[in-house]
């Protein structure tokens, strides 16, 4: 147990030094993107779109906080295709002492610190445009359930691709139409029924309405939370499953 613990503490240091080192890179990448989604959609139709009783600007942010927070989480797998094929620290992960549990727990509790922070950024942001969201425990879990999937996801994706380009034509394939076709930055229910069906597969989709809900002061759907629950251990499983098959 204690030696479990130490391998996944190893690798959450060596993760959070990196943070540390490029920390004002990182945040930086953090605000462009959310910055221009306010200015361009926030401020333009902040007071002309109501949604529900809330301006179309107070129903974005909590939809950049999911987004967020699905990037940054899965922003792991590039940290971690660095160390695979250009720092070789895999190969040293591979002749420590350290379980793959152990380390699978330790880069997606990274992924998690940096989705964190993301969320803490966009926030900020928000209190600049003058949004204040309801911060609640649902908003809490559903935010780190979100992160978990996510950084769960980037692990496995990470241990399966053969090299960095793959793993940005995964994520150009997987990551981008997520963010803009999760609900994050447009209500869903206007859309056709078939594609509401086919929507709701995505992750992403649970943790923007789960996100919205609480944010806006709306009831929680446990569904939501279920989905994201089973998402994130299924993943969890198979990130396990790859990283021993990547040690092999």
């Amino acid at each position: 147990m204690k030696t479990g613990l130490r391998g996944t503490g190893a690798v959450y240091l060596r993760e959070m030094l990196i943070l540390k080192h490029r920390f004002f890179h990182h945040l930086a990448s953090m605000m462009v993107l959310p910055f221009l989604y306010l200015v361009a959609f926030g401020t333009a139709m902040g007071g002309s779109a109501p949604l529900a009783g809330h301006s179309y600007l107070e129903f974005l942010l909590p939809g950049l906080i999911a987004m967020t927070c699905m990037t940054q989480s899965y922003g792991i797998a590039t940290e971690i295709n660095i160390a695979r094929f250009y720092l070789h620290v895999f190969e040293e992960f591979q002749a420590a002492p350290i379980s793959n549990a152990a380390h699978v727990l330790g880069e997606a509790l990274s992924g998690m610190t940096r989705a964190a922070l993301g969320v803490a950024v966009i926030l900020l942001m928000g209190l600049a445009f003058s949004v204040r969201l309801h911060i609640g425990p649902y908003f809490l879990l559903a935010a780190a359930l979100n992160a978990w999937v996510f950084a769960s996801l980037g692990v496995l994706l990470a241990m399966l691709v053969r090299s960095h380009a793959d793993q940005s034509m995964v994520s150009s394939f997987i990551i981008t139409p997520m963010s803009f076709l999760g609900g994050t930055l447009f209500p869903l229910d206007r859309l056709p029924e078939w594609a509401q069906t086919l929507l709701s597969l995505l992750p992403l989709t649970h943790a923007s309405h789960a996100i919205h809900a609480d944010a806006l002061g709306l009831p929680p759907e446990p569904m939501d939370f279920m989905i994201l629950a089973s998402a994130g251990a299924l993943l969890f499983f198979l990130a396990l499953r790859s990283v021993g098959q990547a040690r092999d």
